[in-house]
């Protein structure tokens, strides 16, 4: 046992309402998924409720938090229709997100430092109605203080430029991610954040970055989603989760 924090596993289930979408109607259903996920050991689920609805919806959103067992964490945008929405379900906790219709996925980072005075509003209203706001971020030591000066409760780093270098072998530029992610978990830990992260994790990169002690919890989906594939969703997230406990036994071993 080391003396760092449990790590917990929220697992994001939007790609499963875009296999669903591909077809209409409600098969696969996100929240049978979701249940699926905590049964296996998620310790809570992830949703995406996107502008143009792409895969998550608002009936996916209503469903999940009424029925789910485990905190559900909404991403969204800082939109007043989004806080609308998130102030009215209710979610444990809320991460705003950066979002743009033509992108594919999230691209990068929200740009806090630039978006600061827009994003005080929101924040303030999510925490007022009892909800836990995270911001995703690079892990930046500017965007960590804008998190901190809007009122975030915790930020969530991009993992995303560290995975596609370690999976496209730039060893160098992974090298420099990770300890950038590193630092930035440090100094946000110590500005008194709670420390995410999550965006390209697979079973490696999550067991790597576990062994980062003031990271408390990643956010996994697309790479689950797509095990199930194989094996099945039960199976991929204990192998996730048995992947994070190792590397949360390793930490400070990983460089």
């Amino acid at each position: 046992m080391t003396g760092a924090p449990k790590l917990r596993l929220g697992v994001n289930i939007d790609h499963v309402a875009t296999v669903r979408n591909a077809r209409g109607g409600r098969h696969p259903d996100p929240l049978r998924a979701a249940e699926i996920a905590i049964a296996a050991g998620a310790d809570g689920i992830t949703a995406h409720l996107r502008e143009d609805r792409r895969h998550i919806n608002d009936d996916d959103v209503t469903r999940l938090k009424a029925r789910l067992a485990k905190p559900l964490n909404l991403e969204m945008a800082a939109t007043s229709e989004m806080v609308d929405i998130a102030v009215r379900v209710g979610p444990h906790a809320a991460c705003i997100v950066p979002e743009r219709r033509e992108e594919r996925t999230t691209e990068g980072g929200l740009d806090a430092a630039a978006q600061r005075q827009s994003l005080e509003g929101p924040v303030r209203a999510l925490a007022a109605a009892g909800i836990r706001v995270s911001l995703f971020i690079a892990a930046e030591t500017a965007q960590i203080e804008a998190a901190v000066a809007v009122g975030a409760a915790a930020v969530e780093f991009h993992t995303g430029v560290w995975c596609t270098a370690l999976a496209e072998g730039d060893e160098g530029l992974a090298s420099a991610e990770f300890v950038r992610i590193r630092a930035g978990a440090a100094r946000a830990r110590a500005l008194g954040l709670e420390v995410h992260a999550g965006h390209g994790l697979d079973y490696v990169t999550a067991e790597a970055i576990a062994a980062i002690p003031e990271i408390v919890e990643l956010n996994i989906g697309h790479y689950l989603v797509g095990e199930a594939l194989f094996g099945g969703l039960a199976d991929a997230v204990h192998r996730m989760r048995t992947v994070m406990d190792r590397g949360r036994a390793a930490v400070g071993t990983w460089s």
